[in-house]
C-alpha cells in the first residue's frame, strides 16, 4: 500500500493550518530577503528529503518565494534518497545546494574507528554525525540569518513543544512551519498536490536518515523508532535540532555503551537490518490521525 493511501487523513482544521504555514513561509521570505537584487536570501530550507520537507519545498516553489534549499549528503544516504535528490535538483525552481562532509575527515574517522563505529557507542555515533551532518550544516548556514525545518511536535517527545518560530539560538531564527501538522496532514497535502516523495515511505520508513542508522518500523512502534534503533530514547537526535545543554547530550555510562554495541550487532547478525541499513516491516503500519506507531 502506498504511504498516501495509508496515511492521508487531514485534521478538521487542516485548511487553517495550511493558510498559517503559507503565511509563515511568506513572512520568512519577506523578513530575510536578499540584501541586494538577485543576491542570496538570508533564509534557507534545510531539507532531509523526508515527507515533511518535500511539502515545504513544494510550498516554496508554488508560492515563488526567494528561499533557497540545501541538503546534507552524508555519504551514507539510501539510493532512494539520492534518486529523490537528483529529481529535486532537476525540477525545483528554488535553488538547491548540496553540502557534503570533508572527505579527509571521513576517511580518517573510518580508518581510526571502523565503518561500524556508530554501533559501538553513542559518543562515536555522535562523532560520526558531527563529521557527516553538523560540520556541513555550519557551512550551509554560513551568512544565513534564518532557516526552515520540517520539525513537527508529533514526531517525538523531544519535539513536543516545537514552536512555529524558534528564537532560542542567538545566531539565527528557526522557522518550523509544520510544527502543528499531523502525519495525516502531511500525507493529505502530498496526495492532494501529487508531491514526489521518497519511496522508502511506502516501505514503512516514516523517518529516514543515513542507511546504517535507519530501519523500517513495525506496528506499535514510535514514529522515530527506526532511527538509531539500538539506542535508548533519550539519545535519538543527531545534534541538528538539539539545544545546547539539552538532556539529549547527557553522556551514557560505559555499561550502556556496551549494551548499545551488543544490541546493534545482534540486530545485524539476526538479519533484521540489511547491509544498507534497512529492515523489513514486520506488520502493516497503521497511523491514525494525530498518532504515530
Amino acid at each position: 500500500m502506498k504511504a498516501t493511501e495509508l496515511n492521508a487523513r487531514p485534521s478538521a482544521d487542516f485548511e487553517a493550518k495550511l493558510a498559517d504555514t503559507r503565511a509563515l513561509l511568506q513572512q520568512a521570505a519577506r523578513d530575510y530577503a536578499p540584501v541586494f537584487p538577485n543576491g542570496p536570501a538570508l533564509v534557507s530550507q534545510a531539507s532531509s528529503l523526508g515527507a515533511e520537507d518535500m511539502v515545504i519545498t513544494h510550498l516554496i516553489n508554488t508560492l515563488g518565494l526567494a528561499i533557497g534549499i540545501f541538503v546534507l549528503d552524508t555519504g551514507k544516504l539510501h539510493a532512494e534518497t539520492l534518486d529523490l535528490l537528483a529529481q529535486l535538483k532537476a525540477n525545483s525552481q528554488a535553488p538547491v545546494e548540496v553540502f557534503s562532509p570533508v572527505n579527509e575527515a571521513v576517511v580518517q574517522f573510518v580508518q581510526r574507528e571502523g565503518d561500524d563505529a556508530m554501533y559501538k557507542s553513542i559518543e562515536l555515533r555522535k562523532a560520526c554525525c558531527h563529521i557527516r551532518k553538523m560540520e556541513p550544516l555550519e557551512r550551509a548556514l554560513k551568512d544565513k540569518k534564518a532557516w526552515i525545518t520540517g520539525l513537527r511536535r508529533e514526531q517525538s517527545g523531544a519535539r513536543a513543544e516545537v514552536p512555529l518560530i524558534d528564537n532560542s539560538d542567538v545566531r539565527r531564527v528557526k522557522f518550523n512551519p509544520l510544527a502543528d501538522w499531523t502525519w495525516g496532514d502531511v500525507w493529505h497535502y502530498i496526495q492532494q498536490h501529487q508531491v514526489v516523495y521518497n519511496p522508502l515511505h511506502d516501505q514503512f520508513f516514516p523517518s529516514i536518515g543515513c542507511a546504517p542508522c535507519t530501519r523500517a518500523i513495525s506496528l506499535g512502534e514510535d514514529f522515530r523508532a527506526g532511527r538509531w534503533w539500538w539506542e535508548n530514547e533519550s539519545a535519538k537526535e543527531c545534534g541538528l535540532h538539539v539545544k545546547p545543554h539539552s538532556s539529549h547530550e547527557v553522556a551514557v555510562s560505559q555499561s550502556d555503551t556496551h549494551g548499545t554495541f551488543v544490541s546493534a550487532q545482534a540486530h545485524i547478525a539476526a538479519g533484521d537490518v540489511k547491509p544498507e541499513g534497512r529492515a523489513e516491516a514486520k506488520a502493516t503500519t497503521q497511523i491514525n490521525e494525530g498518532t504515530h506507531v
